[in-house]
C-alpha cells in the first residue's frame, strides 16, 4: 500500500475532503478527521472503536498496531503502509469513514435494512392493537 493509494481510497467516499492537521495530511467527511497520512513515518491512521481495532490487528498483525496512549485505546489504529494488504486498508477506511459519516452519507447495509424492516413491522403491528381498542 502506497501514500498514493491510500489517499486515493480515502478521497473515494461521499463528501471527503483532504485538510492538513498538525503538519501532515488528514481526511474529513462532514468535517471530522476518520484518516490522516504520516508521509515521513509511512504510516496511515484510521479511527476505528476498539472492537474494530482488535479485529483488524488480529486479521494483519504486521499491518496495523495501536495508536500510542489514549488515542489508541479509544480505537485510532495507525496503518503500516508497507506490510498492510490493499483490500484490508480499503476495509479499515470504509469502516473509519461510516465510523464519522452522519447517517445520512451512510448507505444502507443489509443489517439496517433488516432493523428497518423489523422497527416498520413492530410499529404497524402497535397500530393495529390500538384500533381494536
Amino acid at each position: 500500500m502506497t501514500q498514493d493509494a491510500f489517499r486515493k481510497i480515502a478521497l473515494s467516499f461521499p463528501d471527503t475532503e483532504e485538510r492538513a492537521h498538525m503538519g501532515h495530511p488528514d481526511f474529513r467527511v462532514s468535517g471530522k478527521i476518520f484518516a490522516t497520512l504520516w508521509p515521513a513515518q509511512g504510516l496511515g491512521m484510521v479511527k476505528l472503536t476498539p472492537m474494530q481495532q482488535q479485529l483488524f490487528i488480529l486479521a494483519e498483525p504486521e499491518g496495523f498496531v495501536p495508536v500510542k496512549g489514549k488515542w489508541g485505546e479509544r480505537g485510532c489504529t495507525h496503518v503500516r503502509l508497507g506490510a498492510a494488504g490493499a483490500a484490508t486498508v480499503r476495509h479499515a477506511l470504509d469502516t473509519a469513514w461510516r465510523n464519522t459519516a452522519p447517517k445520512s452519507l451512510r448507505p444502507i447495509d443489509d443489517d439496517e435494512r433488516e432493523a428497518r424492516k423489523a422497527r416498520k413491522e413492530k410499529s404497524g403491528s402497535l397500530r393495529a392493537r390500538r384500533a381494536l381498542r
